[in-house]
């Protein structure tokens, strides 16, 4: 064991129960990206690369690509496959008060552990490195899936145990795409005759909720007809406006309605001077129509 590894696992761990990082993928590359496939997307996958130094330290059981995944089976924050392949769960119920942590610990308790066995995450781990510290940053290269079936290997996938869990979690996924309009926007069905497109906004939650209110006050909030501003999710201190639009179109039929509206918002979002009377009252009804996503 590196003396770095043995004075990881043995210094004096301070709990992080009660800290909460507003913004914890902040500073990251694809920050609005990762908070999309958090919280938005139910089957996604994207290759993560570790710093060199980390790749080194953690040699013992060779090369292991590693993969951030949605969800991953039973909601595990980490698998470690018998092909040698790391799986990162993005979306789990156990949690610190810092998400980045959390799934740093995982990281690092994944690269630890020998290919093919169960990882043992805890779930409110103590001080230490965080994701910003172990990843070589750059936009995720994201690949969007139907079914879940990109989490087994060979063998795993012929145990008929895992096939009968596989199907239940394939039933829970809802049609999404990923629209190329805007960054971090995606569509999805949830219902045949409704739809959603939500856009994970980059910029500083302030900024953002005063561009969306100067164009709530000039009426130019929507995407088209037949379509409804249905409120913001605000989601690891990002703003994720979301519209109701018609079930019958697909995906690609919004592409242009967000394109158009992007660029309004990018414009408005350039204006600097303090809103007007009707600017405030639209911003209090954004607020009032704003869920918060922990």
């Amino acid at each position: 064991m590196s003396k770095r590894r043995k004075s990881r696992e043995t210094a004096p761990k301070t709990k992080v129960r009660d800290i909460f990082v507003a913004r914890p993928f902040e500073g990251l590359a694809d920050e609005p990206e990762w908070v999309a496939l958090r919280e938005l997307v139910p089957a996604a996958s994207a290759p993560l690369t570790l710093k060199p130094e980390l790749v080194e330290e953690f040699s013992e059981f060779g090369a292991r690509p590693i993969t951030l995944s949605t969800v991953l089976p039973m909601a595990w924050p980490a698998m470690a496959r018998a092909d040698g392949q790391i799986f990162i769960g993005l979306q789990r119920h156990v949690q610190s008060g810092d998400v980045s942590r959390d799934l740093a610990v995982a990281i690092l308790n994944a690269l630890g552990t020998a290919p093919g066995n169960t990882v043992a995450v805890p779930a409110l781990p103590g001080e230490g490195p965080r994701l910003q510290d172990l990843l070589v940053d750059g936009p995720l290269e994201i690949t969007m899936h139907e079914g879940f079936e990109y989490w087994l290997d060979a063998e795993q996938i012929q145990d008929a145990n895992v096939k009968a869990s596989l199907e239940r979690a394939n039933a829970s996924i809802y049609p999404t795409v990923r629209l190329a309009a805007a960054k971090s926007a995606y569509w999805c069905r949830v219902a045949p005759d409704k739809s959603h497109v939500r856009w994970v906004l980059s910029d500083p939650e302030d900024d953002a909720l005063d561009a969306l209110a100067r164009l709530s006050a000039a009426g130019e909030l929507l995407l088209g007809e037949d379509t409804k501003f249905a409120g913001m999710f605000r989601a690891h201190g990002l703003l994720v406006p979301v519209w109701d639009v018609p079930g019958g179109p697909e995906g690609a039929d919004f592409e242009a309605p967000l394109a158009a509206f992007a660029k309004r918002y990018a414009d408005t979002l350039a204006i600097t001077e303090p809103l007007d009377a009707a600017g405030r009252r639209a911003k209090q009804g954004l607020i009032g129509r704003q869920l918060t996503l922990r």
